[in-house]
């Protein structure tokens, strides 16, 4: 039965994209809804949005303080010396910087000029950084000084600007600001033109570079925004509206399609305030809480357990934090049920999207999160479509597991060069295969269990690692954990467990063993229980390295 604040939900969305509602919602060919009222290409966007909110502040990065109108600008004057420099509309211009300024500014110009932003993973070594530049051949490199050096290393010649980002932005990128040319016109841009490449977190194999157009991209901070607008409305009916102007810590890097899209450009759409983190670090993001005001918060779930156990947490006044938002992997329940308790003022919401479909999913918020702690929530209406798919891709009812596809504009148009792998990620009917296993409630809530590809079968039982780690984070001394499957001569796989402990604890194998088979089946505890003294390895992402993990523990 669906909750108080379904209802609630349902009810503000159906006056906000209903006749005379604030959102016009459109089909497209394929019956994919979008909204149509609001501009289509990214330069569009940023010329609308970046006039409503000209006199905002845009981005607070170190003491650099920059509004909307100015940022707009700057973008406008590097667009047009790139398109001096011979950029043109389709050519990949690619970005390979730590969050800073110029990285907004460069991602801004690159779309203005026509290019097709490519986001490079900036925690890369010269191996995968080599794999994603061949691939894409960029007309034009933008790299802060450590990645320009791993660059510049590299056979080829992929015309690098050093871009020195502690600088001020008029002094980082002085050199080619000086090219501008108000004569340059800057192109014609449609929706359907190539927009972005973003690369898969290459946890199998090389990575993918995931192409969007201008209008997935865009039609993917539409539907966050669309989410936003829902709870502001939600809470101005309850006489709560917010008093605090908007403003977002950016931890996560902005590279990554949750930094980049439910972060970046839907806070664009809605004016809230970028505060950059050039790297993740509890005690000052306690700090730029409080000294910026800080109302938003997204970042992955390790990150707001190091807030909440961080030994100055109480030091700070976080009262205005509203929402700590996470994704990129499930958020223990145990993290949850302690936020309410610790921090009561701060509401949770779970986000599940992928970088294929421009991080547009589902959601679960407030009050529903807490009724079901184990699900990653409904689809975001009306923008998205899941199914769960069986054999031949037939849609399974509710309760039934499987495949979990979604159907959204905001999918990609495909994989860079790799037809193959594009055909392999669609059905016929424009779902997009996720690869992960879920099942469907009666009121649409989806449950995600496993990776299809990670699914540990144990002498013919099947075992899911997230399942099995789920149990693990509910022992209190436990931080950090990492379950996967390795090769047994006698049971053709079994599970193992890698582990970090909070600073200060230790849990023996007899404990923790003997607290698992108080939670779990027999086969489902792992055979190996391995304790690390160094927190675990992680993708630029956020999520652990299962590679590097089971390269290292599998024998």
């Amino acid at each position: 039965m669906p909750s108080e604040l379904d209802a609630k939900y349902d009810a503000v969305l159906a006056a906000l994209t209903g006749p005379g509602g604030q959102l016009v919602v459109d089909h497209d060919a394929e019956g994919r809804a979008f909204v149509s009222n609001f501009p289509q290409t990214l330069p569009a966007m940023f010329a609308a949005f970046g006039a409503l909110n000209a006199d905002v502040e845009l981005v607070v990065s170190g003491d650099e303080r920059l509004t909307y109108s100015q940022v707009n600008a700057l973008s406008d004057r590097l667009a047009r010396a790139l398109v001096r420099r011979g950029v043109a509309k389709g050519d990949r211009v690619a970005i390979a910087m730590r969050n800073c300024t110029a990285w907004i500014v460069t991602y801004m110009a690159a779309l203005k000029a026509g290019g097709v932003a490519t986001l490079v993973n900036g925690w890369w070594q010269a191996d995968e950084l080599a794999h994603a530049m061949t691939l894409t051949a960029p007309v034009l490199t933008f790299a802060d000084m450590p990645r320009a050096k791993r660059i510049g290393e590299i056979d080829g010649d992929w015309h690098l600007v050093a871009v020195e980002v502690d600088a001020p932005i008029e002094q980082a990128l002085g050199d080619l600001l000086a090219e501008s040319d108000d004569a340059a016109a800057l192109p014609d841009i449609t929706p359907d033109d190539d927009a972005t490449i973003l690369f898969t977190s290459g946890s199998t194999g090389k990575a993918k570079g995931a192409l969007s157009t201008h209008r997935q991209v865009t039609s993917a901070a539409y539907t966050y925004t669309t989410s936003l607008l829902v709870l502001l409305g939600i809470l101005k009916s309850e006489n709560k509206a917010p008093t605090n102007p908007l403003r977002a810590l950016v931890s996560v890097p902005l590279f990554h399609v949750t930094g980049e899209v439910p972060v970046m450009l839907t806070s664009y759409v809605i004016g809230r305030t970028l505060v950059l983190m050039p790297k993740w670090d509890a005690g000052e993001a306690l700090r730029l809480i409080q000294d910026e005001k800080i109302t938003a918060f997204t970042g992955v779930p390790t990150m707001s357990l190091e807030l909440m156990n961080h030994p100055d947490r109480d030091k700070y006044d976080t009262s205005t934090l509203a929402d700590i938002n996470s994704g990129g992997a499930p958020r223990p329940a145990s993290h949850v049920t302690r936020q309410a308790k610790e921090l009561p003022h701060i509401r949770p919401v779970q986000g599940y999207g992928l970088t294929e479909t421009n991080a547009v999913g589902c959601g679960i918020f407030w009050s529903n999160y807490y009724e079901k702690l184990q699900s990653t929530g409904r689809a975001q209406a009306p923008f998205v479509e899941l199914a769960i798919l069986g054999e031949n891709d037939r849609k399974l009812p509710a309760g039934e597991r499987g495949e979990i596809g979604i159907r959204t504009v905001s999918t990609i148009k495909g994989y860079w060069g790799n037809p193959e792998a594009t055909v392999e990620a669609f059905t016929a009917d424009h779902y997009l295969r996720t690869g992960d296993i879920g099942y469907l409630d009666d009121d649409g809530y989806l449950f995600i269990v496993d990776r299809k590809k990670d699914i540990i079968i144990r002498g013919g039982e099947n075992i899911s690692g997230a399942e099995v780690e789920a149990a693990i984070y509910t022992c209190e001394g436990i931080s950090e954990a990492a379950v996967f499957g390795v090769a047994d001569d006698r049971l053709g796989e079994v599970p193992i467990a890698v582990l970090h402990c909070r600073d200060g604890r230790t849990v023996s194998d007899e404990e923790l063993r003997a607290f698992l088979g108080e939670r779990l089946a027999a086969f489902k505890i792992p055979a190996r229980l391995i304790f690390s003294d160094e927190p675990l390895p992680r993708l630029g992402t956020g999520k652990f390295d299962r590679v590097a993990l089971r390269e290292k523990y599998a024998r």
